[in-house]
């Protein structure tokens, strides 16, 4: 599993340490400060960011154009003031005013680095290889070129050891690692997954939001770096979420509401259908809340058997493992039939933004994208740089398959809107920013740290 983020902890998705009687623990400090790998890649990143300044302070033997400085520092917070700010302002003491930026630390290369590293010497290497700035003449600043790479190694050194802990039932747990799955590649360390596969007969690992982000870079990126490949892939979808999709306001999902289930589910066939494009057998688990009603229940059963693919429910939250266990049948039947064959999406040397195409038009259904004139004229400079062979992250809402978040359902020949570019040149990708979407969040109008104190007995309570 991937670490819960402070950002979302104290804004509106709350922790990710699960709930009910389906939940690893210690649940307040996997949430809270854990063993302070977010801490540490935080630390990393801006320690990067200071000897960037610095070198520019102390002369600028490199010929770092300001303008051209695109390492961001990052915190592990939702805070909207920070994401367009001007630095080293007060005086000649404080070095060159330039523009600058905060993103939450999830979204980082240093994470996407941290999570992608096979070993210590990986990892080295890769932040060596993060570019930072440009020359005037456009040639590359890397963090090696600052010798920044020794010390940010040291910084993670301790971080990079997976942790252990367990669920409510033993059953252990490796928690590590956490980019989000709109904004980055959204997987936990390539390192917790191996070493796990090690131990164990059946590995579970997650990623973020639906087949269309998490499951797609999982796939796409995080398979294709490391020669993983699943065995199944487990589809998890809510009744109440499904009638979302179909058209029903959030006030109103406890009502049965079939119509709109039944419109709902070309939602979750989207997602069986991207799954299945990658040669991966599917297996949805229903989970389930307790206003689902039988005659619900038996109608995603149905569609799910149309579609050719087994739904179960799973009732995990309430039971445990027990209430599980049908689904963990079922993932044990399609492992075990040998007929998931991990196919790739796309081809290493398919240009960037046709891959960023193939992205769009075969897993969100998209007609095409829009992609302006700087954008392809930045595409084209990294391929010319030696940088085209690497695979796409696509940053976008979360909420739809189009770059509109209200848009729900499973629409078709919307137009994705590709409005930035990002070279992550020591996580080996590229992140094509579309829509709307900020690398730095903010707080909602009720943030949950309204709701989150420590009692008079030094106990935390609100974290959920």
């Amino acid at each position: 599993l991937r670490e819960p983020s402070l950002g979302p902890s104290f804004g509106m998705k709350g922790g990710a340490a699960g709930g009910g009687y389906a939940q690893v623990v210690p649940m307040e400090d996997i949430n809270l400060h854990f063993t302070g790998d977010f801490h540490a890649i935080t630390s990393a990143n801006n320690l990067l960011a200071a000897m960037i300044d610095n070198h520019i302070y102390w002369g600028n033997a490199l010929g770092i154009d300001q303008r051209r400085v695109t390492w961001r520092r990052v915190m592990d917070m939702n805070d909207r003031a920070l994401r367009s700010i001007v630095s080293s302002l007060g005086g000649v003491a404080n070095g060159f005013p330039r523009e600058d930026g905060f993103d939450i630390t999830v979204a980082s290369e240093v994470m996407a680095i941290f999570c992608l590293a096979s070993d210590l010497d990986d990892l080295k290497k890769r932040l060596s290889n993060i570019i930072v700035a440009y020359t005037r003449d456009r040639k590359p600043v890397r963090a090696g070129d600052l010798n920044a790479h020794g010390a940010m190694t040291a910084l993670l050194k301790e971080a990079l050891a997976p942790n252990l802990v367990q669920t409510l039932e033993g059953t252990p747990a490796f928690v590590h690692g956490g980019p989000f799955a709109n904004i980055a590649h959204g997987c936990n360390s390539v390192l917790a997954t191996t070493t796990a596969l090690k131990l164990c007969d059946y590995v579970v690992t997650e990623a973020g939001f639906g087949a269309d982000l998490g499951g797609e870079k999982f796939l796409d990126i995080k398979c294709r770096k490391t020669g993983l490949a699943p065995d199944c892939a487990v589809l998890v979808a809510t009744i109440r979420a499904l009638k979302m999709h179909g058209g029903v306001k959030k006030e109103d999902l406890k009502s049965e509401n079939l119509k709109a289930l039944g419109a709902g589910m070309a939602n979750l066939a989207r997602h069986v259908e991207n799954v299945q494009k990658f040669g991966i057998v599917p297996v949805i688990s229903i989970n389930r809340f307790s206003a689902d009603t039988d005659a619900e229940i038996a109608l995603v059963k149905e569609h799910a058997k149309k579609l050719g693919v087994e739904a179960l429910m799973a009732d995990h939250w309430a039971e445990g493992g027990k209430g599980a266990a049908d689904v963990a049948r079922a993932v044990v039947k399609a492992a075990e039939s040998g007929k998931s064959k991990l196919k790739l999406l796309y081809p290493d040397d398919m240009p960037l933004v046709e891959k960023i195409r193939t992205i769009a038009t075969q897993i969100y259904r998209a007609k095409d994208i829009d992609v302006h004139k700087p954008v392809r004229d930045q595409l084209e400079s990294f391929e010319k740089m030696g940088y085209g062979k690497l695979p796409v992250c696509m940053a976008k809402t979360q909420y739809s398959f189009t770059t509109n978040a209200d848009t729900k359902g499973a629409p078709e020949d919307h137009v994705v809107t590709v409005r930035e570019v990002r070279l992550s040149a020591g996580a080996e990708f590229v992140v094509a920013i579309c829509g709307e979407i900020m690398t730095m969040p903010g707080l909602p109008r009720v943030p949950a740290a309204d709701s989150i104190d420590v009692g008079t007995d030094g106990r935390i309570v609100g974290l959920f």
